[in-house]
């Protein structure tokens, strides 16, 4: 897999979620390129509702495609402040741009969590190779 497939910047979860920290300290949520790929083709996605508070390892929403339905499970500790409603009507998103506007939610993350015990990009590719 390229560097591209997993991007540097990104953390990533054993269950195949990346977190992005964006500018205002929160972070972004969304499933890796592997997972998408071996999903197949996406025709739903269920978000967690804004205001929902998740633990690690919470199950917080289910992507469904043409093979199965799959969980999403939160990678970090926080409340929800933000989901990608276009998902709504074009859950294919997730296949085309995982890392961009494929996106899932954001969280505010809980008072002492932070993304240091999720995986970097080469820990990542190494658990998945």
């Amino acid at each position: 897999m390229s560097d591209a497939t997993y991007p540097e910047d990104l953390r990533y979860s054993s269950d195949h979620e990346w977190v992005a920290t964006t500018e205002s300290g929160r972070v972004r949520v969304g499933i890796t390129h592997y997972a998408q790929d071996a999903l197949g083709d996406v025709v739903y996605v269920s978000l967690p509702e804004v205001g929902d508070t998740v633990a690690v390892g919470d199950s917080c929403g289910e992507v469904e495609s043409t093979k199965s339905v799959s969980d999403l499970y939160a990678p970090l500790a926080g409340t929800i402040t933000a989901v990608n409603e276009a998902l709504d009507a074009t859950p294919e998103l997730v296949n085309t741009a995982p890392y961009g506007e494929g996106w899932m939610y954001e969280l505010e993350l809980a008072e002492g969590t932070d993304t240091s015990g999720l995986l970097d990009a080469a820990a990542y590719r190494a658990q998945i190779d």
